[in-house]
């Protein structure tokens, strides 16, 4: 009767053992130092609208996030998630999304989760394009590329600026032609007359193949004659005609010996 007595003591205590709750340890936010770079140097971050790093490299501490799932007190790493902002002057802004490592612990009395972040957030920056915000450029047309195989495949191939030409005398003889450094892309072209100073008219270039990209690449010469004169020409860069909407320029002649 005794030993009965003992063993069913000795069964309780281990049910009883058995049957403890553990208890549920929540995650708790963290002051973590986290540096910061890109590239280039020099851009700013933020975290939730505020600015936590002036100019990377840099540092900063954050407070990370402990979201758990009420119901089923279950976390998630991208529920958790820091989402930094990178912004550089001439450079495209770009997010980057830090998630943390998520690892369950349990012993005897306690479970729940452990969250392992990073030390540092790395960004590398992308250009912005320069003429993203122009008006003067359709959307999309200054990306395009074109060859002798597809011309007129783009808007500004038609870009329409002011062109004015005057001399002194006036009553000289205007040519006009192109000269390409890609002739793949844009063909040169022989002298094309124009009319006679002073010249001033609204219309387009015409020149097949071009893009905002390859204009820096090609130059409209202007060349002025006549009768008793020296021979003048000037050249003026695609690109900065297109920026300035216009291509213009005066001649003083200079009668021959």
């Amino acid at each position: 009767m005794k030993k009965f007595l003992l063993l069913s003591t000795i069964l309780s205590v281990v049910l009883l053992a058995s049957c403890a709750v553990r208890q549920y340890v929540a995650p708790q936010p963290q002051n973590k130092r986290i540096t910061f770079n890109s590239e280039p140097e020099g851009a700013k971050v933020y975290y939730n609208g505020e600015l936590v790093c002036n100019s990377t490299p840099g540092s900063a501490v954050i407070k990370t996030p402990a979201n758990i799932n009420a119901n089923t007190l279950k976390v998630s790493a991208k529920k958790n998630a820091m989402v930094f902002s990178f912004v550089k002057s001439g450079y495209k802004t770009k997010e980057v999304v830090l998630e943390p490592t998520v690892t369950n612990f349990s012993d005897a009395k306690t479970y729940g989760y452990n969250f392992d972040w990073a030390n540092g957030v790395f960004c590398e920056l992308e250009h912005k394009d320069v003429y993203e915000d122009d008006p003067t450029i359709v959307a999309g047309a200054a990306k395009e590329r074109v060859s002798r195989d597809n011309a007129g495949a783009t808007s500004l191939e038609r870009t329409i600026i002011r062109w004015y030409f005057d001399s002194e005398p006036r009553g000289a003889r205007i040519f006009w032609r192109v000269i390409s450094s890609v002739p793949s892309e844009v063909k040169n072209t022989n002298e094309t007359y124009l009319t006679t100073t002073p010249y001033e008219e609204t219309k387009s270039f015409n020149i097949l193949g071009l893009t905002y990209e390859n204009s820096r690449d090609v130059v409209i010469e202007i060349k002025v004659t006549k009768r008793g004169y020296e021979d003048q020409v000037k050249r003026f860069n695609v690109r900065q005609a297109i920026d300035q909407q216009e291509i213009s320029g005066f001649f003083e002649l200079v009668p021959k010996e």
